[in-house]
């Protein structure tokens, strides 16, 4: 078709304009530039061990309009996004023969076996055609050639000590800027349709209403996403006092969702709040936000140091843990019918929307691991298949954190689901927005709903075991904070602040204070953005 120089810019992980190696390389080596994009039916297969679809309704959602968005900023910019359905390596090779102009095929590299395998079938694609393959590292904040290691084997297996020896010791390369104008496809070359949901085989999810997450994927509403936070409302400001939150938009930056798609650059972030910090206010909350970037570099690094032991029973550490596969058991956790208050609400949040807060996170993993004793990967790969914002790296590493078999130096730890739910929705609040069934019960009462009396589960319309399930475990330790719950007296202690995010002001400096402790130095967190 043409017989000037062609380069495919291969996109995955990475869709956006701004800070892209891959587009910034093409531009100044290319005629013409080939964005493009592949629906690879493996995205929409089953999970390896418990078969569960690979890709939900709300992250395919948040795919389709990613790819909408991009394929709209190209357009304004001379270009175009070819979107096709196939195994990535024989789009390729089909666009090499229809082509027979194309010179190299570029993409960013990923971590993970099964997206490694594609870059491995790309390059003997290209082998065979004599085509060049260039690859550039663009997920991460410190560059992987940055990293003050000699090499990833030497990656610290502490997070501390690898945020300690990276601040200290390596810098954030600068932004790369957004080209206004990018090279023209090949002529005749057809841009192709963003397939449909019933093309992928799914139903279109339904939004509701009481999601903490109501946002659009793409790189447009990435960008207006960060402006809102930093620079409109002045929330990352306060960004310590609310991340702990379970209620609204507002109580984190949610920039999870882009940065797992690459529709937000890490170093863009970064490079927003240095700018923040130096012409509106630096405190402990902007740090904290590149705090957390940190730790998802860190689970990438960990990805790269160990490969596939991150997806095995025995973990990072090869310890022998009795898991069971109590599949009752499973589908209560996933539907939300633990008869345990504070994590049925965060299940069921997160079937019905996508999202659940990191505070939700890690509860409803410990509880999986610790006290059902389930097998960790079932959670794993139920996050996988709804998480809106799901990053292999991120997801795996912090299951593998949460069933002590990763990079947590505390052994057992294990988070208490009563004292949890009192210390982080005080009067119930959440979880009477989650769990309808439970609404007549007020304040604190609603998370143990079985230490009720039966007067009083009458009085709120509540039956165990009929309107609402008993617990299908008790553990020990929750009988310690059954009656030091606020009643729903109208005393201050039941008085929420209902609908917007919200840390009990006695709670919410105890993450960020057992961290900056005096007495202890920096300490770990895998809290996720």
């Amino acid at each position: 078709m043409s017989s000037s120089r062609t380069i495919i810019c291969l996109l995955r992980n990475d869709l956006r304009l701004h800070d892209n190696e891959v587009f910034h390389w093409a531009q100044k080596n290319a005629e013409h530039i080939v964005p493009l994009y592949c629906f690879d039916p493996l995205h929409y297969l089953g999970t390896s061990c418990f078969n569960f679809p690979k890709t939900g309704p709300f992250r395919l959602r948040f795919l389709l309009d990613s790819v909408n968005d991009l394929r709209a900023s190209l357009k304004k910019r001379g270009s175009n996004l070819v979107v096709r359905r196939g195994k990535p390596d024989q789009v390729v090779g089909d666009l090499i023969k229809q082509l027979g102009s194309v010179t190299a095929v570029a993409f960013h590299e990923e971590v993970t076996q099964e997206e490694k395998e594609v870059e491995k079938q790309i390059k003997d694609v290209c082998l065979k055609n004599q085509v060049k393959v260039q690859s550039f590292w663009g997920s991460t904040l410190y560059h992987r050639h940055d990293l003050p290691f000699n090499h990833i084997s030497r990656l610290p297996d502490v997070y501390t000590q690898f945020r300690k020896a990276v601040e200290s010791q390596s810098r954030v390369r600068p932004v790369l800027p957004t080209p206004a104008q990018l090279r023209s496809l090949p002529l005749g070359l057809e841009e192709g349709p963003v397939p449909t949901y019933q093309d992928l085989e799914q139903l279109e999810p339904v939004t509701d209403p009481r999601s903490a997450f109501p946002c659009h994927g793409g790189e447009s509403e990435a960008l207006a996403r960060l402006k809102h936070y930093f620079w409109d409302t002045d929330a990352v400001a306060t960004y310590k006092e609310t991340r702990n939150g379970l209620i609204g938009v507002n109580y984190s930056t949610k920039f999870a969702p882009w940065l797992a798609m690459g529709c937000i650059s890490p170093r863009y972030i970064y490079e927003q709040i240095k700018k923040y910090e130096q012409e509106r206010t630096a405190n402990q909350s902007t740090y904290w936000v590149i705090f957390e970037l940190l730790w998802r570099d860190y689970f990438r690094f960990v990805a790269l140091k160990y490969g596939n032991r991150l997806f095995h029973l025995n973990g990072l550490q090869d310890k022998h843990v009795p898991w069971k596969t109590d599949m009752k058991l499973l589908d209560a956790w996933k539907e939300g019918r633990t008869g345990v208050p504070f994590v049925d609400a965060n299940m069921r949040e997160l079937a019905l929307t996508g999202f659940m807060s990191n505070r939700g996170r890690q509860n409803v993993a410990s509880f999986l691991t610790k006290d059902l004793g389930l097998d960790w990967r079932m959670g794993a790969e139920w996050f996988e298949y709804l998480l809106v914002d799901y990053d292999v790296c991120s997801n795996y590493g912090n299951w593998l954190y949460s069933a002590g078999i990763g990079n947590d130096p505390r052994e057992n730890r294990k988070f208490n689901m009563i004292k949890q739910g009192l210390d982080y929705d005080n009067n119930g609040d959440y979880v009477r927005q989650w769990v309808p069934e439970l609404q007549g019960i007020k304040g604190g009462d609603v998370h143990t709903p079985w230490a009720l009396s039966s007067g009083a589960l009458s009085h709120a319309k509540v039956s165990l075991n009929e309107t609402y399930p008993s617990p299908v475990v008790m553990a020990p330790e929750w009988s310690r904070h059954v009656n030091k719950k606020p009643s729903g007296g109208s005393g201050p202690a039941a008085r929420g602040r209902k609908g917007l995010s919200h840390t009990p002001k006695q709670h919410k400096d105890r993450g960020i204070d057992f961290y900056f402790s005096k007495s202890r130095g920096l300490k770990t967190s895998n809290e996720g953005l």
